[in-house]
């Protein structure tokens, strides 16, 4: 996709043309769909680095088998850096990858809707 394309323009190009299965749109659905990616996303963003604990308690109806599996599918998308260190008794951290740090101005963007059209949903 070109990058200086606006955003009228490629919704323009999305309704008049056939969407293809390589989509960059339809791709980064796919990699942060499912319940828990954007939300560990969002936690691994506020700090350097966070151990598993500490994500369970940010995302607190998670189970730590869906944590496990989420945080593994981030790492192989590039997402996620698992980092472990050989101490008694083991430590693992996450962080964002330059990757995963990529997405955040997307976040941000996503925030700014949020403040504009979910206090409005509010007070309905």
């Amino acid at each position: 996709m070109e990058k200086d394309l606006t955003a009228e323009e490629y919704l323009q190009r999305v309704l008049h043309n056939e969407v293809r299965e390589d989509c960059p749109m339809r791709r980064t659905l796919e990699l942060l769909g499912g319940k828990w990616r954007t939300h560990i996303i969002y936690e691994l963003c506020k700090k350097p680095s966070c151990r598993f604990g500490e994500l369970k308690k940010a995302v607190p109806r998670i189970t730590n088998t869906m944590l496990t599996n989420t945080l593994r599918d981030l790492e192989g998308f590039g997402i996620v850096h698992r980092e472990q260190f050989n101490e008694i008794p083991p430590r693992v951290e996450y962080s964002l990858t330059e990757k995963g740090k990529a997405l955040l101005p997307a976040f941000f963007e996503l925030a700014k809707w949020g403040e504009a059209y979910l206090e409005e949903e509010q007070q309905h």
